[in-house]
């Protein structure tokens, strides 16, 4: 299954909450819902967190999690009368298209967390990351599932852990922007920023992860998420 991330930033003149607001109860209900092939689908908005990975900061405000069943799914998913006619269309009235981010991965949970659901009011950090000079594509997937996967599991207070590799199709014409989008779930925003700011994240997680990724390309949001279709599949 493809698991999409694509990450938004209001259009000029917008608040951020305006920007959520419109995301979530309009645009997600009234057209990226109605597309067919999405599976499941939520909106991360962001929270009000002044400890996020990357210099300078994102300017994105929500991130959108989609999953299809394949790529041929996906493809049709772009030809449908309720993307070309509906979501596309409405995606200038509120975010700043230019901006986008788009990631297609094949997703790995490495700490399983209780199971998804609507009543999960857990604060989660949603991270891209580039792969380091001169590694090799197959030995960064193995490292992230490995060895840095074992030192991130003793984070104080993570509840789950996903990893999630960008598909191979992104790289037919070169080099894709990100290698991977890696999440963290806490309990709220303070669990959060006492784990990053422990000396174990400080000291053994950033160490584990510069060997492996681009330190000049690693950013995150810490996000709370919204539902739309799921968590089960239809």
């Amino acid at each position: 299954m493809i698991h999409q991330f694509i990450l938004a930033a209001p259009k000029p003149g917008m608040t951020a909450q305006e920007f959520q607001d419109y995301w979530v109860g309009v645009h997600a209900v009234e057209y990226a819902a109605k597309i067919p092939q999405i599976r499941k689908y939520m909106v991360d908005t962001t929270v009000d967190f002044d400890g996020n990975l990357g210099e300078p900061a994102l300017p994105h405000q929500g991130i959108a999690e989609i999953w299809l069943a394949n790529g041929e799914e996906q493809l049709a998913s772009l030809q449908t009368e309720e993307f070309l006619q509906g979501a596309r269309l409405d995606e200038p009235r509120w975010a700043a298209f230019w901006q986008t981010i788009v990631v297609d991965t094949t997703a790995h949970e490495l700490v399983p967390g209780p199971g998804e659901g609507r009543d999960r009011d857990w604060v989660k950090l949603t991270v891209l990351l580039k792969r380091r000079p001169g590694l090799d594509l197959a030995d960064y997937r193995k490292q992230t599932l490995d060895g840095y996967a074992a030192v991130v599991r003793d984070i104080p207070g993570l509840r789950r852990h996903l990893h999630a590799h960008t598909v191979d199709g992104a790289y037919v014409f070169g080099e894709a922007a990100f290698d991977s989008v890696e999440q963290l779930w806490f309990d709220d925003v303070d669990a959060l920023r006492e784990a990053l700011n422990s000396a174990y994240f400080r000291e053994r997680v950033t160490a584990a992860r510069d060997e492996i990724a681009d330190p000049e390309y690693v950013f995150s949001l810490a996000v709370e998420e919204n539902w739309i279709i799921g968590p089960e599949a239809r």
